[in-house]
C-alpha cells in the first residue's frame, strides 16, 4: 500500500546531490515494475531508498529545494503505474523504518515504523496475544500505506486503531498528528498534502495468544477462498460503493473474466485485476474504464477507484 506528494521537476546537480547523503541509495531511470505487486510501471527518473530518518529528511528537504515531484512507495500494492514511468523521484523507506516497539503490559499498544509490512506485524502481534490487528491479515502493504488509505477489511479498519502518527513535511520537517487531530473515512486518513509517515502508534489489546491466531487463521482462509492467487495484482481495484461490493456489481455487469491482453478481471473476484505475465498498465486501466463504465450504464452507481494511478497518463 502507498502515498504521493505532488512538484515539479529537477535541477542539474540534484543526482549528485542525492547521491552524497549518507544512508541514501539513488538509481536513475529505474523500472517500477520490479516495486510493485502487479508487477507493472514504467521507470522513475529517481528511484531514491532512505534507509534512516536523518536521511529522508535531506533528501526531502534537497527535492522540495529543486521543486521535485515526489511519490513514497510502500509495498507497491494499491498503484497502477503508467507505461511511462514517472516523472521525478519515488522514495521508499528502508532499514530505520522497518522496526517495530511493543508495549505489552497496562495500555497495550505498538510504534511500527512505515515500512514494517502489515501481515508480518498481525503475526508478531498474534504471538504475543495483543489483539485488534487482525483485519491487517493479507494486507499487502506497509504499516505506513495502510495510514494512508485507511485500510481495512471484515469489519475493522486502521482508524479504529491509530493513537498516533509521526512523519514529515514535504520539505523534511518532523510532524506528530494524535488521534484527535486526524479525521478518517473510507479509504482515507486526510493528512495534510504532502505529509510522508514514518511510523504509527496504534493501541491494541491483550488477549491469549491462542485465541489472536485462531482469528488470524480464520482470516486467511477467508481470503484464500474469495481472492485471486498465483498471479501479480494489486488488490482491490475499486473502492466498495455505500450498501454494495463493486466485485458483485463488475460480475453482474458481465465483466468477472474479461481479458486484454495480459490484463484480465480476475474469474475468481470481479474487483481484482490480475497479470498474466506481460500486462501493461494501459491495459488494466482500459479494463477499468469498460467496467466503470458498465456498472454506470446498468445500475446508475459510479465506482470509484481505489488504486492509486501514479506517473504519466
Amino acid at each position: 500500500m502507498s502515498w504521493a506528494l505532488m512538484a515539479r521537476d529537477s535541477g542539474t546537480n540534484l543526482l549528485d546531490s542525492l547521491s552524497g547523503i549518507p544512508g541514501l541509495k539513488v538509481k536513475t531511470a529505474e523500472p517500477m515494475a520490479r516495486y510493485t505487486t502487479m508487477k507493472i510501471g514504467g521507470p522513475a527518473d529517481y528511484f531514491i531508498e532512505a534507509e534512516l530518518n536523518t536521511a529522508l529528511a535531506r533528501a526531502l528537504k534537497l527535492l522540495s529545494a529543486h521543486d521535485v515531484r515526489v511519490c513514497l512507495l510502500g509495498k507497491g500494492s494499491n498503484i497502477l503505474v503508467s507505461d511511462r514511468g514517472i516523472r521525478g523521484a519515488v522514495i521508499r523507506l528502508g532499514e530505520e523504518f522497518k522496526r517495530a516497539s511493543w508495549r505489552e503490559e497496562g495500555r497495550a499498544s505498538v510504534l511500527a515504523g512505515a515500512a514494517f509490512a502489515m501481515t508480518q506485524l498481525v503475526r508478531e502481534a498474534a504471538r504475543r496475544g495483543l489483539a485488534g490487528l487482525e483485519f491487517g491479515e493479507g494486507i499487502p502493504g506497509s504499516v505506513g500505506g495502510a495510514l494512508y488509505m485507511n485500510a481495512g477489511a471484515y469489519g475493522s479498519e486502521m482508524e479504529k486503531i491509530v493513537e498516533r502518527v509521526d512523519g514529515m513535511t514535504s520539505a523534511g520537517e518532523a510532524v506528530v498528528f494524535d488521534r484527535q487531530e486526524m479525521t478518517f473515512s473510507y479509504r482515507d486518513s486526510h493528512l495534510p498534502p504532502g505529509t510522508v509517515v514514518t511510523g504509527v502508534t496504534m493501541r491494541l489489546e491483550k488477549k491469549d495468544p491462542a485465541e489472536v491466531s485462531a482469528k488470524v487463521r480464520e482470516l486467511v482462509a477467508r481470503r484464500k477462498q474469495s481472492q485471486p492467487a498465483g498471479f501479480p495484482n494489486s488488490g482491490s481495484m475499486f473502492q466498495n460503493p455505500p450498501g454494495d461490493f463493486a466485485g458483485r456489481l463488475i460480475e453482474a455487469a458481465g465483466f468477472k473474466g474479461k481479458r486484454l491482453g495480459d490484463a484480465q478481471i480476475s474469474d475468481r473476484h470481479a474487483n481484482f485485476i490480475v497479470n498474466h505475465g506481460g500486462a501493461r498498465a494501459m491495459e488494466v486501466k482500459q479494463l477499468m474504464d469498460a467496467a466503470r463504465a458498465e456498472v454506470k450504464a446498468r445500475f446508475g452507481i459510479e465506482l470509484v477507484p481505489e488504486v492509486r494511478f501514479w506517473g504519466e497518463w
